[in-house]
C-alpha cells in the first residue's frame, strides 16, 4: 500500500469520524431542543393556570365586595327609614 493510498484511508476514516461526531451532536441538539420545548411549554402552562386562579380570586373578592356594599347600603337606607319614621312619630300629637 502507497503512502498515498495510506493517507487516503486516513483520510476517509477522518471523515467517519467526523461525520459520526456531527451525527451525534445534532441528535443531542434535538434532545436539548425538546428539553427546552417541554420546559416552555410547562412554564407557561403553569402561568396561564395561575392566571386562571388569579381571575377566579379577584372575581370572587368583587361579588363578595359587591354583596358587602350592597348590604350596607340596604343597613343605611333601614336606618334612615327608621330615623325619618321616628322624628315622624315626634311631631305628631299624642293622641
Amino acid at each position: 500500500m502507497t503512502d498515498q493510498e495510506k493517507q487516503a484511508l486516513k483520510e476517509d476514516k477522518r471523515k467517519e469520524k467526523r461525520t459520526a461526531e456531527e451525527a451525534g451532536q445534532l441528535a443531542k441538539e434535538q434532545v436539548r431542543k425538546k428539553a427546552y420545548l417541554a420546559k416552555e411549554q410547562a412554564i407557561e402552562k403553569a402561568w396561564k393556570a395561575n392566571k386562571t386562579k388569579r381571575s377566579e380570586k379577584r372575581a370572587a373578592e368583587e361579588t363578595g365586595q359587591l354583596a358587602g356594599e350592597q348590604a350596607r347600603r340596604e343597613a343605611y337606607l333601614a336606618r334612615e327609614k327608621a330615623a325619618a319614621e321616628s322624628q315622624e312619630a315626634k311631631k305628631q300629637p299624642p293622641g
